[in-house]
């Protein structure tokens, strides 16, 4: 296989403007590439997440999801070429699923923590979201796929089960809201 990159320091960024895969050149600042960077945020902080202890299928799980953001990266450095499929939103509302079956009953609002190893998957569960705030501000602009706009959607959702299945196979409570004070 040929060496995919061959020179890191391009220089070509340094006027504010970077490339698409098409060779076309756009503002740093632009939506495409606000998104771009917002999933690339996401899936640096999976790979963090992935440094904590976590179980082998969730581990599993968590680096398809890094696959499967890298070819949204794509998508979105590639207008027009979609590479994201149903089948992979399909896999992450088995996973959903599967994961919640194992949970008890939410009763209260849910607040980010416990365990590291969950409050990781809550941070993870809020840079989707933001990901997923920037594609659509970006479609508001420009074609984008709706496979990749609900990806996100069933990625936080995923995300945030995990954050409780965490929680609850390392036998710590979740933090729960109190609701608004009442001084």
């Amino acid at each position: 296989m040929p060496h995919r990159i061959t020179k890191v320091v391009t220089r070509g960024g340094d006027g504010g403007q970077t490339g698409l895969a098409d060779g076309s050149r756009v503002a740093k600042s632009a939506p495409r590439i606000q998104a771009l960077g917002e999933v690339d945020e996401l899936n640096s902080q999976l790979g963090l997440l992935l440094c904590e202890p976590v179980p082998d299928d969730a581990h599993a799980l968590l680096l398809h999801i890094q696959n499967d953001l890298f070819d949204l990266g794509g998508e979105l450095a590639w207008p027009g070429h979609p590479l994201l499929t149903e089948d992979q939103i399909t896999a992450l509302e088995a996973a959903v699923e599967r994961y919640n079956a194992r949970l008890p009953p939410l009763r209260e609002f849910v607040l980010p923590g416990g365990a590291r190893v969950a409050a990781g998957a809550h941070v993870c569960r809020a840079l989707c979201r933001r990901a997923e705030r920037a594609l659509c501000a970006l479609g508001e602009q420009e074609p984008i796929t709706d496979v990749s706009r609900r990806y996100l959607n069933r990625l936080s959702d995923l995300l945030f089960v995990l954050a409780r299945w965490f929680n609850h196979s390392a036998g710590v409570a979740e933090p729960t809201w109190r609701g608004p004070r009442r001084d």
